[in-house]
């Protein structure tokens, strides 16, 4: 369809929905998630290997990918390696085991939520949607809570319409979980943030996630602000919390 004709049926016909890759070698669990993610009313693509993902992401460019650890040839967490090495598309892992060591890795690797196995399919849908509402176009506006579309502390700058982050006019590439972190500590520097608030603000109240995910987020933003010269951008309460730094 061309582009003038193609944006004169989105105005008729509404937003196009969200697309979703589903990535995992089993097609059981591909069916059930597919059918499970359209009766929500998201686009579904497919990939049964980690090689396929990544032509499917390049060639489709979903808004999310729901990616399996375990697989054959190349597994979920190469598969999200090299994603991140390229973009900041959302990634939530589906784990075959309630392995922690498998979730920490995975989430350092920039992957936004984790799903164990066996699950329900209506909780990988609220999750899927949690991540998908944070990137929607007015999330950013919902979450500041009216304080403009960006957000300044010191050195820090937040561009909330475009999910971008920088410190001293340098850009650091960040996930959606991470900008959304950071954004919940910017928006309100002086407050120290329990892991339990800021999981709340990450994805509403009883949203059943570990601490130790909140605290691998935090040492995957950290690191990363290191590398340009803001060694001390969040600091730690203990016992409490975190609070962003003096920038």
């Amino acid at each position: 369809m061309p582009a003038l004709d193609l944006a004169a049926h989105r105005r008729i016909t509404g937003p196009m929905p969200r697309t979703v890759l589903v990535v995992d070698d089993d097609p059981h669990i591909r069916q059930l998630l597919v059918f499970a993610l359209g009766k929500a009313g998201l686009s579904t693509i497919e990939a049964d290997d980690g090689e396929a993902a990544l032509r499917m992401v390049e060639e489709h460019e979903p808004d999310l990918v729901v990616l399996d650890i375990n697989m054959p040839r190349m597994d979920g967490l190469e598969v999200c390696r090299r994603l991140r090495a390229s973009g900041d598309i959302p990634v939530l892992f589906l784990s075959s085991r309630d392995d922690e060591i498998d979730r920490v890795v995975g989430i350092e690797l920039g992957a936004d939520d984790y799903v164990v196995k066996p699950f329900s399919p209506r909780e990988v849908v609220a999750r899927v949607q949690a991540v998908l509402r944070r990137t929607g176009p007015r999330a950013a506006a919902v979450a500041s809570s009216g304080a403009g579309p960006a957000i300044s502390h010191g050195r820090l700058v937040l561009d909330l319409d475009g999910w971008r982050a920088a410190w001293a006019g340098e850009a650091v590439s960040l996930t959606l979980t991470e900008f959304s972190i950071l954004r919940t500590l910017a928006a309100t520097p002086a407050k120290v943030f329990s892991r339990d608030a800021i999981i709340d603000h990450l994805h509403g109240p009883g949203f059943a996630i570990t601490d130790r995910t909140i605290d691998s987020h935090i040492r995957n933003l950290r690191a990363k602000f290191a590398t340009v010269g803001a060694e001390h951008l969040i600091e730690t309460r203990a016992g409490i919390g975190y609070r962003l730094g003096a920038c």
